[in-house]
């Protein structure tokens, strides 16, 4: 079995003066580039797996912990109570130091494909980004855990409400596997997914909207479990008809039955790491346009 590759932590200043803590996972050779954009909740560095997997396939990973999550939000509020809070700027500022970070994985790898792929709060981010712009920076998308963003299809509520008699943690909803519960429960860095009580109204509304047409026609590939508490396959199935009704042609959905929130850390995560390397594979070996 190869030895797992030695992650390369670094960090920048974003425009407002909040110091951004980054990590880099690579081959030798990569064929691409992934930029990995983690939950609300979480931090980056909970994708230490899923780093070396897509390391093993030939991919570059590259990942930060954004605006009040993980050594980020440690650094600008100092306690891991306040973890969440966006911090100077809110969300606007949380996603142009996303884009900026963006540029700079595009021009330290300008010859190779890249992909974004965002989990949760993530997918969210993404795909406002892509009402941005991002489709001119990339060769293609994944969106994980994910929703069309809109009420009636975005769950802001309790997201561990409907999973809470199989346990007592709190995050049943995140997987069937019990270790991510009690490992996500011992983790200092992780915290309740409450959207509202943590951006506030402005900024959670802010996070709502549908696609627009996008600049380049990408590739889209959506991933969600059928017990994902977030949006699940409604909400899955509406962003891909959302996107497909822009002009997106090439948009794939895969959920995968009994499966809840983290596909990347279900008990079927080998079967949803292949399916991810494939698609990948398919995306980094087509002729960029």
């Amino acid at each position: 079995m190869p030895r797992p590759v030695k992650r390369v932590d670094d960090s920048f200043v974003d425009r407002d003066g909040v110091t951004t803590f980054f990590y880099r996972w690579s081959p030798r050779k990569p064929k691409g580039v992934i930029h990995l954009v983690h939950g609300l909740g979480e931090h980056a560095r909970r994708y230490e797996p899923l780093a070396q997997d897509l390391v093993k396939a030939g991919f570059e990973v590259w990942a930060q912990d954004y605006r009040g999550h993980g050594q980020t939000g440690l650094g600008q509020w100092g306690e891991s109570s306040r973890l969440g809070r966006l911090g100077p700027g809110g969300l606007p500022a949380t996603l142009r130091a996303l884009a900026d970070f963006h540029r700079r994985i595009r021009s330290e790898r300008p010859d190779l494909p890249l992909v974004f792929l965002g989990h949760s709060m993530g997918s969210l981010l993404g795909q406002i980004m892509l009402n941005q712009g991002l489709s001119e920076e990339v060769d293609g998308v994944v969106f994980t855990g994910t929703s069309y963003r809109m009420p009636g299809y975005l769950n802001s509520g309790d997201l561990n409400a409907k999973h809470r008699h199989l346990g007592k943690t709190g995050a049943e909803w995140l997987s069937r596997d019990v270790d991510v519960h009690q490992q996500w429960v011992s983790d200092p860095l992780t915290f309740p997914a409450n959207t509202l009580k943590l951006f506030g109204v402005i900024d959670s509304a802010r996070l709502l909207g549908t696609p627009r047409s996008l600049e380049r026609n990408i590739p889209v590939l959506l991933m969600v479990g059928s017990d994902d508490s977030l949006g699940g396959p409604r909400g899955a199935e509406k962003l891909a008809s959302a996107y497909r009704a822009r002009g997106v042609t090439d948009v794939t959905c895969r959920v995968y039955p009994g499966a809840r929130h983290e596909v990347f850390n279900e008990t079927n995560r080998a079967e949803v790491i292949s399916d991810l390397v494939d698609w990948l594979d398919g995306v980094c070996s087509a002729p960029r346009k």
